[in-house]
């Protein structure tokens, strides 16, 4: 594996998103139960957050409790809203020292109120970072995201706010929880599976995948090097030629 000197600095993608795959069955391998896998994947997302800010990505979104999660056993998802509670209260300070705002998307109002808490004070604690966002989905799905666009866009209409005739790409994107960051560039999932499970369905349009089979808790800073080098490989077209884009 070829190092960080590989990397052209001059064309890392801005905003890069991670389905962080793999907690459960890399604990199922050690004889663990699939919190333990939760909690192993901790340093999985420091080093990642850290690689990140260091390259120079504006925005890193994870995508950290999906709103499909919330069908799995109850007793893992109050383990889980437990350990993002521990975590977030743990991080923010490395957070503060290193000029990263923290963000959340999601249906936020669905989260417990100690977590909701957490989140609340953690971003305003960070809100004046400025060298990178860490963006965290939580509760969050594309179709949800979608259907929430759909209401207040209806509503907007209702009102006399918007007209119809209004509506371009643009203003759907402006309803959306990402309205103020731009679209993914590239995404990672880890674990090997190969689609996206609901995750900024609007904002993959173009975005360049990378599917590697490491789970996620195994996940380092040389593994997020080599996505990076992966992209750059990558010609980005957006449904124009390879001459065309030679020519621009």
């Amino acid at each position: 594996m070829t190092g960080k000197a590989e990397i052209d600095t001059q064309n890392i993608p801005a905003h890069v998103a991670v389905i962080m795959d793999g907690n459960g069955r890399w604990a199922k391998q050690r004889g663990g139960l699939r919190v333990f896998g939760h909690q192993s994947a901790i340093t999985a997302v420091r080093e990642t957050v850290e690689e990140a800010a260091e390259l120079g990505v504006r925005f890193l979104t994870l995508y950290a409790f999906s709103t499909e999660n919330w069908n799995r056993p109850a007793l893992e998802v109050m383990a889980l809203m437990q350990l993002l509670v521990h975590t977030i209260r743990k991080e923010t300070a490395t957070l503060l020292k290193n000029s990263i705002r923290l963000e959340a998307i999601g249906d936020l109002a669905t989260l417990p109120k100690s977590c909701q808490r957490e989140l609340a004070e953690a971003m305003e604690l960070t809100k004046h970072g400025t060298r990178m966002t860490l963006v965290l989905a939580l509760s969050y799905s594309g179709r949800w995201d979608l259907t929430q666009a759909a209401k207040r866009m209806a509503d907007d209409v209702a009102t006399g706010r918007l007209q119809p005739s209004q509506v371009t790409e643009a203003t759907v994107a402006s309803y959306l929880v990402t309205a103020k960051m731009p679209d993914p560039e590239l995404l990672i999932r880890t674990s090997g599976e190969q689609r996206i499970s609901n995750f900024l369905l609007w904002q993959l349009a173009y975005t360049e995948l990378y599917i590697t089979d490491l789970l996620w808790p195994d996940f380092r800073k040389q593994h997020f090097q080599e996505a990076i080098r992966a992209y750059q490989r990558r010609e980005r077209r957006f449904g124009k030629t390879s001459e065309q884009i030679t020519v621009s």
